[in-house]
């Protein structure tokens, strides 16, 4: 298939939820929002983070209106537009810009997290799905859950409705999969987030992936990611 239809049906996933920046604008949740803290690297009642704030415009957010009781992780890439420099940091971030979707946060290749979104907004990652145990959260986990997009690609497979094999096949090995300070910077953000978030339960069922909300659509973190990295 010619890479400029590829272009628009990556473009077309995009905005109806892909694992590139995922345009997630789910309905509201009609409910009071509830007081959440933001990570606060100098507030002693947290755990100590290196963590650079990055926040994406207000329009890829909103006010948050349910009390936060998941977190979920994802992959994201600009392997389509620039295979060899698939984590060029600041083009993936415009990509959120673009097409104005967000997670809470991204971990880069060398582990360094960056603050998206805070934490009492609920940020435009999850979209359509569902969970088995929480049926009311039908196509509306935005407002309880918190986004984590880790900078990846998938197999070969998982990426196929994204880019064609070729695009894939250009693209260096050490760039497929995760890094070992991924795994060590996301463990450490996530027993932060657990640590101020006590309704999140430290366990497969409140600690997602995105394949699992929307297996249909979305195949990250994927098939590379070792849960038992992260302790599950």
């Amino acid at each position: 298939m010619p890479k400029t239809i590829y272009l628009l049906l990556i473009t077309i996933s995009i905005l109806t939820g892909c694992s590139t920046p995922t345009a997630q604008k789910d309905t509201p949740i009609k409910e009071s929002p509830p007081i959440v803290k933001s990570v606060d690297i100098e507030s002693p009642e947290t755990f100590t983070l290196d963590m650079e704030e990055w926040l994406l415009p207000k329009k890829n957010s909103r006010v948050r209106g349910a009390p936060i009781t998941h977190v979920m992780l994802h992959f994201t890439n600009n392997a389509l537009r620039a295979p060899q420099d698939p984590y060029n940091i600041e083009e993936v971030y415009s990509l959120f810009e673009e097409y104005e979707v967000s997670a809470h946060y991204m971990i880069d290749r060398d582990g360094e997290i960056y603050l998206l979104v805070p934490e009492e907004r609920a940020a435009f990652h999850a979209g359509k799905g569902h969970l088995l145990n929480y049926q009311n959260y039908e196509s509306g986990l935005n407002d309880y859950s918190i986004g984590i997009e880790l900078l990846a690609v998938g197999t070969s497979e998982e990426m196929l409705s994204i880019m064609p094999a070729e695009i894939y096949d250009s693209i260096s090995p050490s760039d497929i999969g995760y890094t070992d300070a991924q795994y060590a910077s996301l463990k450490e953000l996530l027993d932060d987030i657990l640590h101020r978030n006590p309704l999140i339960k430290s366990d497969r069922e409140h600690i997602i992936g995105h394949d699992e909300y929307a297996p249909v659509r979305k195949s990250d973190p994927g098939d590379l990611f070792d849960w038992s990295r992260i302790g599950y």
